[in-house]
């Protein structure tokens, strides 16, 4: 797959992405989770530019090398959601559609919370409303699921864990995406780690904190062999979108649905996009 190579003026940073469609489709920011990387939305480029939407995926705040602070405050979700804003204003979508999976997706939530008048649709992949999630963490399940977390916000000992012996934990990891060795290729950068692992260590209860209820017609898809995020947040979902809203469980699916399940995740995305007036 051949897509364009943009570098996005953010702040004092730059973001480097990939894209794929008309300059003057509808723009479709793709926000992409730990541990990946913009590539694990290459399948989803592709079917959207195909489609004449112009699809845009950044490597966020922290995976792209120009953009990629010492702080940990400077990953607080604030910092992403204004990111994802100033993105779409450079790119000329001052209504976009916005689409997110696992990290992405808490960025997503927020984004559609606190700025509902830039969304055209949200897409959300995996990750339930962040209250839902809030709510989820007090059952034995999501606490079992979520306990990777704890190590995460170890500063030092989660580098050392995911980076050592050549990355190999960080590989296993992203055996299911099919593409390890591409996000593997962004995460050992010097310094890549630490700054992804910074979103951990900067995040809010329920990931990020309290935002409103959703008004932006909104598409939540999850699946059943996620092992980080249970059922209990997903279902609990629904009480947190006030707008139009549509639920879609895949079975047998992991938690790398974009690259798991490309072709699901395509039609569902397409026909979700079409849906919006």
């Amino acid at each position: 797959m051949n897509f364009e190579r943009l570098e996005i003026p953010v702040g004092e940073f730059v973001l480097d992405a990939i894209a794929a469609g008309p300059a003057d489709g509808e723009l479709v920011l793709l926000l992409h989770g730990f541990p990946e990387s913009s590539w694990e939305w290459r399948f989803q480029l592709q079917a959207l530019g195909e489609a004449g939407y112009r699809a845009v995926a950044p490597d966020q705040r922290g995976y792209s090398a120009r953009a990629r602070p010492g702080a940990v405050e400077d990953y607080h979700p604030l910092h992403m959601v204004a990111d994802t804003i100033a993105m779409a204003d450079w790119l000329s979508g001052h209504q976009f559609h916005l689409v997110g999976h696992d990290w992405g997706a808490a960025v997503a939530w927020a984004v559609a919370g606190l700025h509902p008048e830039r969304l055209r649709t949200l897409t959300i992949v995996s990750v339930p409303h962040p209250k839902a999630f809030a709510t989820a963490l007090q059952t034995e399940d999501q606490q079992n699921r979520s306990s990777y977390i704890h190590l995460f916000r170890q500063e030092g000992k989660a580098e050392e864990v995911l980076l050592g012996g050549d990355g190999a934990a960080l590989r296993a990891m992203l055996t299911g995406t099919g593409a390890a060795e591409e996000h593997a290729r962004v995460l050992t950068q010097p310094g890549a780690m630490t700054a992804a692992l910074n979103w951990y260590r900067a995040m809010e209860p329920g990931l990020v904190g309290d935002i409103p209820d959703i008004t932006t017609p909104t598409l939540f898809i999850w699946s059943t062999n996620d092992v980080a995020l249970g059922r209990d947040g997903a279902e609990a979902t629904a009480q947190y979108v006030k707008g139009p809203y549509r639920f879609e469980v895949l079975e047998g699916v992991s938690h790398w649905i974009p690259e798991e399940a490309p072709e699901q995740l395509n039609e569902l995305l397409l026909e979700h996009l079409r849906s919006a007036v």
